[in-house]
């Protein structure tokens, strides 16, 4: 049967709904299905920009009263699916938020969860891709009996693009009983200093690894991001060496980045990083190991010292300017 109704979870950020969200809403809107939206807190400014981008209603938890949102947006969904129905699918970001309305909505609706999704098709069903060993392989799964299908999915799996639509319309979604799950509150928040584009959105990434030799020489990496107006990325390696913050990784088990432009510096291109870089359109190897792997998906490649290379980049940008 041809699907007829997608719900999608969409996070509110300081600037609106995450990029991730706008993503699966795009996505969402493929499939020729009734698209609406689940979030929480500024109702109406979330309304317009879900609207925007191809959802017809907005169903909103309200405000959280400083809670996690794991809790009531998970308990909000089950009680919308109890009194109204379920929906083919619910797409949820991959995140630390989204990861927890996932696990919680699972476990209240007894249903199994698809994670790590990076493909999403409909063929007989919605059917899912997932990497497997480190992204060498795809693996295909798709949801039997009854209920919704539970989708949380990777980072810039999707494009996003607006559809011009007007705001959504603005349902409440009652938070039904929560126990004593609900009794966590934050207290106060960080948000890490930075300067320029976020790394998941800028369109030049510059990243470092190992071949930079030591901490210090990290400063290469972000005077050439910065020269670039893009964001400094890293591996793997150095993030856990404690070089730079882990912010800053690309990769599996870091940030998926697609960039217009992704320039790898002294990164050999251990799968678990091309992973999370490989979609970029044009990618830039630097490493003086002609036979690193990174080479083999490299638009572009130079086999020389990034110390000697990225310091005449950075000279003949300065010139520029």
């Amino acid at each position: 049967m041809p699907l007829s109704n997608i719900w999608v979870v969409v996070e509110p950020t300081s600037s609106g709904l995450s990029s991730t969200s706008l993503e699966l809403l795009t996505h969402a809107r493929t499939f020729g299905a009734s698209v609406s939206a689940i979030t929480w807190g500024d109702a109406a400014a979330n309304a317009a920009q879900s609207g925007d981008y191809g959802a017809t209603t907005l169903y909103s938890v309200g405000d959280l009263g400083g809670a996690l949102p794991g809790v009531p947006v998970a308990s909000a969904i089950s009680a919308l699916i109890a009194s109204s129905g379920a929906p083919d699918a619910v797409l949820i970001p991959t995140s630390y938020d989204g990861r927890d309305i996932a696990g919680r909505l699972s476990a209240r609706l007894d249903r199994p969860v698809l994670t790590n999704v990076t493909g999403l098709y409909e063929e007989g069903g919605l059917v899912t891709e997932h990497p497997v060993f480190g992204g060498s392989q795809i693996v295909k799964a798709q949801f039997t009996g009854e209920g919704p299908g539970i989708y949380v999915i990777r980072a810039k799996s999707f494009v996003s693009e607006a559809a011009g639509g007007s705001a959504a319309s603005v349902v409440a979604a009652p938070v039904g009983d929560m126990g004593s799950t609900d009794t966590a509150r934050i207290v106060t928040s960080h948000v890490e200093e930075r300067t320029g584009p976020k790394l998941e959105e800028a369109a030049v990434v510059v990243s470092g690894g190992r071949g930079l030799g030591e901490a210090s020489a990290y400063a290469l990496i972000t005077e050439t991001a910065n020269l670039l107006h893009g964001a400094a990325g890293a591996s793997r390696a150095i993030v856990d060496a404690g070089w730079v913050p882990y912010s800053h990784q690309v990769g599996q088990t870091g940030k998926t980045v697609k960039p217009t432009v992704y320039i790898a510096c002294g990164i050999s291109g251990a799968t678990q990083h091309m992973v999370g870089m490989k979609g970029s359109k044009n990618i830039v190897a630097i490493n003086k190991d002609a036979d690193a792997p990174i080479f083999q998906i490299a638009d572009f490649g130079i086999v020389g010292d990034v110390h000697k290379v990225l310091p005449a980049l950075i000279e003949a940008l300065k010139a520029r300017a």
